[in-house]
């Protein structure tokens, strides 16, 4: 985590007012507000997420540092602009093809549905700030090469982000267990957002009533529910299958 982090109160002040993309700041639990007027306006003001956590993981993460209970992780790769990829995606040949992830926090996971949205050519990938992972070395290494290549958006708020992307023209697919269709009998010939649930809990209730279509995958075995990358891969490469049948000749 070294390599990630901006360590001590004034440096992270600095970063903050230079607009440097932090993921996320680290507060030791105890601190007064009073020490934090500055980090805490200014982390508001930039939509950054603050977070207390007990002062000896600081200690882990900044051993040889004195981190005076601040601690900010940062971004290992810079973010993308949805309209700058909404823009590409309507110039390019065939239909666009995004991917939203809701509360997904796993970074293998992430990692993994990069490589899989490359392989399928997905035009980007969005992600909320809050409660769900980022950009970080970690990411970057489970997704063997394609962060270089899928651009990842981060926003604010999805459902405001999926209502901006239902006027450009874009059609919302959501995963769901229950109240939806076989995955397999929607034809996805239309601009296309796929939202991806976290395991477990799904995709929230505000997501999910802004879906156009809710799908599932099948399953006839006794576990309930499968890996969120593996369902993503299955899910997106259907996308893929359709827009691309093969050719017998």
């Amino acid at each position: 985590m070294k390599n990630e982090t901006i360590v001590g109160k004034n440096p992270v002040i600095e970063a903050l007012r230079a607009g440097r993309p932090i993921d996320k700041i680290w507060l030791a639990e105890g601190l007064r507000s009073s020490q934090l007027g500055p980090i805490l306006q200014l982390a508001k003001e930039q939509g950054v997420v603050v977070q207390y956590v007990p002062r000896k993981r600081l200690h882990e993460w900044a051993p040889d540092e004195v981190h005076q209970g601040v601690v900010a992780t940062v971004a290992a790769y810079e973010y993308a602009e949805l309209d700058v990829i909404l823009a590409n995606a309507k110039a390019k040949t065939g239909l666009p093809f995004l991917i939203m992830l809701d509360g997904l926090e796993d970074p293998h996971n992430l990692g993994s549905i990069l490589r899989t949205a490359d392989a399928v050519g997905a035009d980007g990938i969005i992600i909320p700030k809050r409660r769900s992972v980022g950009l970080t070395s970690v990411v970057a290494k489970a997704s063997a090469g394609a962060i270089e290549y899928v651009p990842v958006i981060r926003v604010a708020n999805l459902v405001q982000t999926i209502k901006s992307m239902k006027d450009a023209g874009y059609w919302v697919v959501g995963t769901d267990a229950e109240g939806s269709s076989d995955y397999r009998t929607l034809k996805y010939d239309f601009p296309t957002l796929l939202i991806i649930g976290s395991e477990g809990k799904g995709i929230s209730r505000l997501v999910r009533e802004e879906c156009d279509y809710l799908v599932h995958l099948p399953m006839e075995g006794r576990v309930t529910s499968l890996n969120a990358s593996v369902a993503a891969s299955l899910l997106m490469y259907e996308v893929y299958r359709q827009r691309n049948p093969l050719s017998l000749n």
